[in-house]
């Protein structure tokens, strides 16, 4: 049994960055992918990166690549996503989610977390 709680979401600026974290709990925790979902009002749950359990392998949406940063740290039972260059189309709730899988799609994540807002200002 995995449980995640995300943090660090708030409301900034177009162009500004922003760290989310992922803490989780569950002595297996290093042994789980985990990936960063968002939903905006009326859209679907959307992919935006994963991260596999030792870190060496990373996924990341085409509409954040090279602006959307994830990293782990399993001492610390924490995944970490670096968000800069933010645009309002990235104003969505952020969820991080836990899988045995390194996938895509939300119905491959076992665990998740609560969400936390993002809202990007223009």
């Amino acid at each position: 049994q995995v449980q995640l709680v995300e943090s660090g979401g708030g409301l900034v600026q177009a162009g500004g960055s922003l760290t989310l974290s992922c803490a989780a709990s569950g002595r297996t925790f290093s042994s789980y992918a985990v990936g960063w979902f968002r939903q905006a009002p009326g859209k679907e749950r959307e992919f935006v990166t994963t991260i596999s359990w030792s870190g060496r392998r990373t996924n990341y949406a085409d509409s954040v690549k090279g602006r959307f940063t994830i990293s782990r740290d399993n001492a610390k039972n924490t995944v970490y996503l670096q968000m800069s260059s933010l645009k309002p189309e990235d104003t969505a709730v952020y969820y991080c989610a836990a899988s045995s899988k390194f996938g895509v799609a939300a119905r491959e994540y076992d665990y998740w977390g609560q969400g936390t807002q993002v809202t990007v200002s223009s």
